[in-house]
This record gives structure tokens, sequence and C-alpha cells, in this order.
């Protein structure tokens, strides 16, 4: 209850109606990629293939949306490339996030994700100009510590757990690169639509060469199939979409702070689909339980720091 208190305390000193439904549409998309982690675990492919064939059914689905609506797909080459670049930071991300599911397991990958708005609180700063909060160095701080603990007790998931966190890194990348994008006027339902892309024939042109698993390029079983399917597009295509038009009023450190609550779902539906309590140690827990709590904490200290400012500006006007 804690975790909802704060996000409808900070709901409720927004003044615009689509201000306060971008909220809703945010947690709502980071309750369905709660369920993303859990599909990756289910499918039995390799994490650069899962990846591989994931990207084309999201692009499908995107591309489809463009066109039921009408939109104009004409974009110039400078931003074509840019948009490329930012997919296959993308591509990165993904790869680096279902090889630590499969290294490790669900509630391991998640915990080290939950880094991700850590590294969003040094980079944003860098690129929109803001001073670094002394507060988010200090959960940063408790973060990199909880990480540490897990980290000693969880040793035979060393690999999983730098994946994990190299997963977080690129995530804050790719989110603080579309939020400067949307910022600067970049349609967001083209950004995604040309990400997708960029990342599919980066991959696509690794793989071809490469051939970096063993069997047929599009082997698999009908579950995995399907599944797919289900991670494609209503796990990616859908989310993506809303995830990048929402930073036209929301910014990548409270997007990344947000998308933390990703790991309190993955956690709790690995509990109870995939029984992970039977692999990891009380410690782990605790370490988790310190991640999750420097969120809520942070969320906490900035509702309380947005509500000074208006009262500034309120006393100034």
């Amino acid at each position: 209850m804690g975790v909802y208190s704060c996000i409808f305390a900070e709901l409720s000193i927004v003044e615009n109606q689509s201000h306060t439904r971008n909220y809703l549409l945010l947690h709502l998309i980071v309750f369905i990629w709660g369920w993303t982690a859990i599909l990756g675990k289910a499918i039995a492919l390799p994490a650069l293939q899962l990846v591989w064939l994931r990207m084309p059914i999201a692009l499908v689905g995107i591309f489809l949306f463009l066109i039921i609506r009408r939109q104009r797909l004409y974009t110039d080459l400078k931003k074509l490339g840019i948009y490329f670049s930012v997919g296959l930071v993308v591509a990165v991300h993904w790869i680096c996030f279902y090889a630590a599911i499969k290294e490790s397991n669900v509630s391991v990958t998640l915990a080290c994700f939950s880094t991700c708005s850590l590294f969003s609180a040094f980079i944003e700063p860098i690129f929109f100009k803001r001073k670094i909060r002394v507060y988010e160095i200090v959960f940063g701080l408790m973060v990199v510590s909880a990480l540490i603990l897990i980290f000693r007790v969880e040793t035979q998931y060393a690999l999983g757990i730098l994946l994990g966190i190299l997963a977080a890194l690129t995530s804050s990348l790719f989110g603080v690169f579309n939020g400067i994008l949307v910022k600067n006027g970049h349609n967001g339902s083209l950004i995604s639509l040309y990400e997708m892309t960029g990342g599919f024939i980066g991959l696509s042109i690794y793989v071809l060469i490469a051939r970096p698993w063993d069997g047929g390029l599009l082997t698999m079983t009908a579950n995995d199939f399907y599944l797919l399917l289900l991670l494609g597009v209503a796990c990616t295509s859908v989310p993506f979409l809303i995830s990048v038009h929402i930073l036209k009023t929301i910014s990548p450190y409270t997007v990344s702070l947000t998308l933390n609550l990703e790991t309190l779902y993955g956690i709790i539906f690995a509990y109870f689909i995939f029984h992970e309590e039977k692999q990891l140690t009380t410690l782990f827990y605790v370490g988790s339980a310190i991640i999750l709590s420097t969120i809520f904490l942070n969320a906490w200290m900035k509702f309380r720091d947005q509500k000074k400012e208006r009262l500034a500006e309120v006393k100034q006007n």
C-alpha cells in the first residue's frame, strides 16, 4: 500500500488531465512489463534468438498501428541514423536482460535490474543539464551495497548478476536518449518503429554471419512461438509505443524509477509460477528489500521536492 500511496500522492499535484493519464499509463505498462521476465524464462530459446525473433514481431505490431492511424512513415536520413543507433542499444539491453535470466533466474535478474534508477540518476543530469541530487547518490550507494550482499551470497549467479546490471545500464541509456528525442519534437511512434527496425537489422547481420546458436534460425516449438507472439505484441509493441509517448510529460528518471515496480511484480509472479523461493537464500531477499526501499524512499523525496517547487512558484506569483 505504501507504494501506491506515493504514486497517488504524486498524482494529486499534477494539474492537467493528460499528465495524470500518462502517469496511469506508465504504471499500466510497468505491470505488463512485469510479465516479460516470466515469458523470457518460459521460452526455451537462447537469449539472442529470443530477442532476434521478438524484434520483428514488435516491429510488425508497431507498423500495423501506424498504418491503421494513417500516420506518415517518412523521416530523413539523419533522424533514421539516430533511431537505428538507439535501436541497437535497445537490442543489447534485451539480450543482456534475457541472458541474465537464462544464467540465473527471474528474481536475481530483476533485483539487479533495479539499478536502472541509479544509473539514470547520474546519466540524466549529464544530458538534461541538471544538478545531481544528494539523496540520489545516497540511495545509489544503498543499492550498490545491496547488490554486493546479493553477489556475495548468490555466487553461483555471478554472470547473471553482471548481465542484469548491464541490462539496467543500457535501459537507462536508451530511456534518456528517447526522452531527449521526444522533448526535441521527434514523433514517438516513428521512434518506436525505427528503433525496432534498427535493432533487428543490426542483430540480423550478426546472426547471419556468426550463426551463434545450434539448429535452424527459426527452429522452435509451438509453445515458444505462441509465447513469442504474446511477448512481441502485448508486452512489447503496445507498451513501447506508450512508453515513448509519455516521455513528453514524464522525465526519464521518473520512468526508470517507476520501472523498478517491474521488479516487484516480476519477483511476485516468479514466486508463484516458478517457486524461485526454493533457489534463493534469505539474504537475497534482504538485499532485494533494501533495493526496493530505496525506490519508495526516492519516490517520496521526489514528491516532497516537487511540492516545495510548486509552493515556491505560488509564492513568487
